[in-house]
């Protein structure tokens, strides 16, 4: 008998050696109703706006405000009133202009009712058209610029 210890044995590199092809698919999924099919996005936006209601918008008095809060990653922020009252919802396709709108801005806008309901309001038509000093604002493309 020889003393020699047996060769190590060498992890299989193969994937077919650990059995990873023995199901081509992947595992198996139960059937979902919205496989391949995309969930349509509750806010309202310019793109998913009927038209009616986009002109009944742009034929609308305009209002005043001061922009309360906006964040570009989430899309959307409110806006407060000049006149008081509720805020009113603001979406990212609904701002003109090339600044993002940043706390303590004076904007303009028109209003539109939100679906299904149509009990809450949402500004579209957005102008900024007066930047709050002392912040930095930041364009469309990424441009910073002191105001």
């Amino acid at each position: 008998m020889s003393s020699e210890p047996p060769p190590p044995s060498q992890p299989p590199t193969h994937q077919a050696s650990v059995g990873l092809l023995e199901n081509p698919r992947g595992r198996e999924r139960s059937p979902s109703p919205l496989r391949g099919n995309v969930v349509p996005s509750p806010l309202p936006t310019r793109r998913t706006r009927t038209f009616s209601a986009t002109v009944r918008a742009s034929q609308g008095p305009v209002y005043k405000g001061v922009c309360k809060c906006f964040c570009r990653s989430k899309g959307h922020g409110f806006i407060t009133p000049a006149d008081g009252g509720p805020d009113i919802f603001l979406h990212i396709s609904d701002v003109e202009g090339e600044y993002v709108p940043m706390e303590g801005d004076e904007v303009t806008y028109k209003m539109c009712s939100i679906p299904p309901k149509n009990e809450k309001l949402q500004a579209v038509e957005v102008v900024i058209t007066h930047l709050a000093p002392g912040t930095k604002h930041e364009t469309w493309s990424g441009h910073v610029v002191s105001s």
